[in-house]
């Protein structure tokens, strides 16, 4: 990784099964003085994406689309199906003496919401809203503004709910966004074709906590 990336507590990472799907540097959004560029780290749950394949639907979500935030570096790898992302950004002019990262909070929370959305609805992903926002402190005791987004996904057999969570949050003269989503209804009913002791557990509650952690976990 070069010092560009964002970086993600090992013992975070390995409480869950999650793997590096992709890298990626993108223009995330602009602003009227400079372009906000992103390098951005994507991990997703590998023993999840491996159960779905055995049962025969893990082509069912699609991973294509003009995503930014959440992007992945094939699109042959398979859908995203329980992911975690971590991005930082750089300003490109730099930004001027005098203005601080303070200053430009309210834009890059607001921006940086609206682009997951915006790549989730570009995946087929239905109903996307954005809900309650609080504070977290992260690991390092930065200040978090936190965001909830619920979304529905079509599947042949019925529809897959979906919440997820996205985290803004300034550091080291510039900004941090992290965040994911998981499914929280209908993946049972994907999963049916496996046996019991072969399913992975599918607990939405502690697929919120891992999450949270690992944004909490992000530098």
């Amino acid at each position: 990784m070069t010092d560009q990336y964002p970086t993600v507590g090992s013992d975070a990472l390995e409480r869950g099964p999650w793997e590096l799907r992709g890298r990626s540097e993108d223009t995330v959004f602009q602003t009227p003085t400079a372009t906000v560029r992103g390098h951005t780290l994507v991990y997703d749950d590998a023993d999840l994406r491996a159960a779905l394949d055995q049962a025969g639907v893990a082509d069912s979500l699609d991973p294509g689309g003009e995503g930014t935030l959440v992007d992945v570096a094939d699109d042959d790898t398979g859908g995203f199906w329980r992911f975690f992302f971590a991005t930082a950004l750089s300003f490109r002019p730099p930004l001027a003496p005098g203005i601080g990262p303070a200053s430009m909070r309210g834009p890059v929370v607001r921006e940086s919401r609206e682009s997951l959305l915006d790549d989730l609805r570009s995946r087929g992903f239905e109903r996307v809203e954005a809900g309650r926002r609080q504070r977290v402190r992260t690991d390092t005791g930065d200040r978090a503004t936190l965001t909830k987004v619920t979304a529905t996904y079509p599947l042949d057999r019925g529809q897959l709910d979906v919440e997820g969570w996205i985290a803004v949050w300034s550091r080291g003269g510039s900004f941090r966004i992290a965040g994911g989503a998981y499914p929280t209804r209908g993946l049972a009913t994907l999963l049916d074709g496996l046996p019991e002791d072969e399913r992975p557990e599918i607990d939405p509650g502690r697929y919120r906590d891992d999450l949270l952690g690992l944004i909490r976990a992000v530098e």
